[in-house]
């Protein structure tokens, strides 16, 4: 009789969660999925708040408006990359600007989608994301389109950016931290 409750048995599911740790196939399956969900959120709101700028508020028309004393938005068409770098002042230099952004959005989509570690992951899908965003400005509008203005007095610690530039810095911080402190932990693991 026990044997053949024992047989019976054999054919049910066991129901009760997984409490071990995910095997690492599905645990980076899991990154994957976040990071691009990341990537994609950080890319559709860097547009909605560039589409209410430029059209609900008008901003190139009224060129600033003061949010609060120290952040306004304030009308900027970016023809460059980072920091007014490499600026485009031709139909032939937008389109190389586009190719060479492009190439770096398909460099982090690759790294991120090789990356193993979670925190790297979430960063590279900040750059992923706002580098997306700023591509598609520029292909649409020929510019990047920035519009966030913090400052103190005269004093702007930054020059006007937007979303997507805040998320690529973000991205990019965060890799540099996660390096310094991943190459300070190897430094003492030796000295032990």
């Amino acid at each position: 009789m026990a044997e053949e409750e024992a047989i019976a048995g054999a054919d049910t599911i066991d129901m009760t969660p997984f409490r071990g740790p995910l095997p690492a196939e599905l645990r980076l399956k899991k990154t994957r999925s976040v990071s691009l969900i990341v990537a994609f959120l950080v890319f559709v709101l860097d547009q909605a708040v560039k589409w209410v700028v430029a059209y609900p508020l008008q901003l190139e028309f009224r060129r600033s408006i003061e949010i609060v004393d120290f952040f306004n938005f304030t009308f900027v068409k970016n023809e460059g990359v980072s920091l007014g770098l490499l600026t485009a002042s031709s139909e032939v230099g937008r389109w190389l600007l586009v190719a060479l952004t492009a190439g770096i959005a398909i460099f982090v989509a690759l790294w991120l989608w090789r990356e193993k570690r979670r925190d790297d992951s979430t960063a590279l899908a900040f750059v992923l994301g706002g580098a997306l965003g700023n591509i598609v400005d520029r292909v649409r509008l020929g510019y990047v389109l920035d519009y966030a203005d913090l400052h103190f007095g005269e004093w702007r610690p930054f020059l006007v950016f937007n979303i997507g530039d805040a998320a690529i810095t973000i991205g990019v911080l965060l890799l540099l931290v996660r390096a310094l402190l991943m190459r300070d932990g190897r430094a003492k693991k030796k000295e032990a």
